[in-house]
């Protein structure tokens, strides 16, 4: 079967020929109809890869201490090869994967039935069953592809407990930040939408959400009171993933 890997030692994005995963108890067999990108986590993913071995000790310093902690122990020489052995792997990508179930081996579900799960991109898929669901006859495959990102916006916004009215601001614009838009318009809310993606701005707008270009405003706070129906936002859903503090 077809799979998507990442090789994290080059950082190389790879269509690899994969053997078909075996399906032990509790897991379905899924054959892919669909999958999603997350765009922010494996972005983050085929970067780390890519960077050299300076910025990835740089992005994961807890990894740092425990391979000086190792050197102390094990010696110079056995932990290069272990951190080598460690990055000579390929990993996969996506959790995002929508599928018809084609071997049953726990939970509620049947050969054919059309399931959502956190699998990977690949032709075939091994999910445990408690981390599928059965899509609805009228949601498409496409549009279930987006229900594990959906419930990452989903929590966020239960997190933040809204009410009828209130106001929130949703900063960073990507799938999640879009969703959470589209979530707590749903509930009654006003959303004022912050990115420096023109494009994503016009999307939250079409959505119904205010919108204001980071790039264009000088203080965001007085900005998203002035935006506010009352003067006052109720609260703050940061959806994004980058290290530049701007």
């Amino acid at each position: 079967m077809k799979q998507i890997v990442q090789d994290l030692k080059n950082g190389d994005t790879l269509l690899i020929d994969a053997p078909k995963p075996n399906c032990p108890n509790g897991r379905l067999l899924i054959r892919t109809q669909s999958s999603l990108v997350s765009a922010g986590t494996e972005r983050m993913l085929v970067g780390f890869g890519k960077s050299g071995w300076l910025a990835k000790a740089r992005s994961q310093p807890d990894k740092v201490r425990q391979v000086l902690a190792k050197i102390q122990t094990d010696g110079l020489l056995p932990t290069y090869r272990a951190v080598s052995n460690k990055l000579d792997k390929l990993v996969t990508l996506g959790y995002c994967n929508v599928g018809k179930v084609v071997e049953a081996n726990g939970g509620q579900f049947i050969v054919g039935d059309r399931v959502v799960s956190n699998g990977c991109h690949a032709e075939l898929v091994c999910v445990p069953s408690n981390l599928c669901a059965v899509v609805p006859a009228n949601v498409s495959s496409e549009e279930a592809a987006f229900t594990v990102l959906g419930s990452v916006a989903l929590q966020s916004v239960r997190l933040l407990e809204p009410t009828l009215g209130e106001t929130f601001v949703v900063t960073g614009l990507g799938l999640v930040g879009l969703i959470a838009v589209q979530i707590l318009r749903a509930n009654g809310c006003q959303v004022i939408g912050l990115d420096f993606n023109p494009s994503r701005l016009e999307m939250a707008k079409s959505f119904g959400a205010e919108v204001a270009n980071l790039g264009d405003v000088t203080d965001v706070v007085r900005h998203c009171r002035q935006l506010a129906p009352k003067g006052v936002v109720d609260g703050v859903l940061v959806a994004t993933a980058t290290q530049d503090n701007s």
